[in-house]
This record gives C-alpha cells, sequence and structure tokens, in this order.
C-alpha cells in the first residue's frame, strides 16, 4: 500500500474546471466549446436558465435571451436547435424548449 493515498473530494467540491459556471467570467460565457460532450453540457444548462418550458418564442426574443451571455446568438441558437433542446416550426416563425 502506498505511503500516501490520493483522496478525491465529493461531487460537490470537484474542481470548478468540470462544472457549466467554469465556461463563464462575470455572467458572461467566454467560449463556446468546441468539444460536443461539453457544448452539451452548455447547451441544456442554457435551456434551462433562459427559456420556458411550453412557452412559445419569437427568433428575436431567443436571440435576445442568447446575447445575455455570449455576443454569438446565432450560433448558439443553432446549436440549441440542432440539439433538439429548441425547436421550431418549418417556417421558422417561433421557437419552444424541447426536450
Amino acid at each position: 500500500m502506498p505511503a500516501e493515498q490520493q483522496i478525491l473530494p465529493p461531487p460537490s467540491q470537484t474542481p470548478r474546471t468540470h462544472s457549466v459556471e467554469a465556461l463563464f467570467s462575470h455572467g458572461r460565457l467566454v467560449a463556446i466549446p468546441r468539444k460536443e460532450a461539453r457544448r452539451e453540457q452548455l447547451l441544456v444548462h442554457l435551456a434551462d436558465t433562459l427559456f420556458e418550458r411550453e412557452r412559445p418564442y419569437t427568433e428575436r426574443e431567443v436571440n435576445e435571451a442568447l446575447l445575455t451571455v455570449h455576443e454569438d446568438c446565432s450560433a448558439l441558437r443553432r446549436y440549441l436547435v440542432v440539439a433538439g433542446l429548441l425547436v421550431r416550426p418549418r417556417d421558422g416563425s417561433s421557437y419552444r424548449r424541447g426536450r
């Protein structure tokens, strides 16, 4: 048995680098993650915090909500739609929370 064993902190005390909050500085998203799993984690967080279930949103409302966290609202909106977290009809007239 080694002289010292590494003891991992409980999940609530894990380093901040694995939490979504690590992607933000002063309430603003620093960068959109390139790794798909990390980006998915961010998108779920954004959908949960910025959009209510069962409420329709115009594209302008979606953009305004996303602009509160990052200047590239169109990229974030597109990622949210592709991930199924925001859904819209074919005519693009409105958005709703997805899964």
